[in-house]
């Protein structure tokens, strides 16, 4: 059994960089691998050959990787953010756009506005929009 008086100070220390360090390259190899998977400008025998170096020389080979495709992979992942963040602000505004009651309202203002629709019609719309 391992008691702390057998587990140095400086061991615990020195366990706990390491394991630190270890669990931050595993999300470095994984971030490459994702962006390797998500590349659209390499073809598949430019991946596979990624892929091969990476599993055989891992370290060395995330270095590389990040090295000679550190700025893509920045840019590819910009691109990505974007694209989502562009798709979430699209189905927001398109949940907001069927509005309640103030936006059926002022649709109304603007017909009544354009001559559209007389007084009363917009009363018993806006009566409508406020039940």
């Amino acid at each position: 059994m391992l008691f702390a008086a057998d587990y140095p100070f400086l061991n615990v220390f020195w366990t706990m960089i390491l394991f630190f360090f270890w669990v931050a390259w595993i999300w470095v190899l994984i971030t490459v691998f994702i962006d390797l998977f998500r590349r659209h400008d390499a073809s598949g025998w430019v991946k596979a050959l990624w892929i091969v170096f990476l599993i055989f020389l891992p370290f060395l080979g995330v270095l590389v990787y990040v090295i000679a495709n550190g700025h893509g992979m920045t840019e590819r992942r910009v691109k990505d953010v974007q694209a989502d963040q562009a798709q979430f602000d699209e189905y927001v505004q398109s949940v907001a756009a069927k509005g309640g009651a103030a936006s059926e309202i002022e649709k109304a203002k603007g017909l009544l506005d354009s001559g559209a629709i007389t007084q009363a019609e917009y009363d018993s719309l806006k009566a409508k929009a406020l039940a």
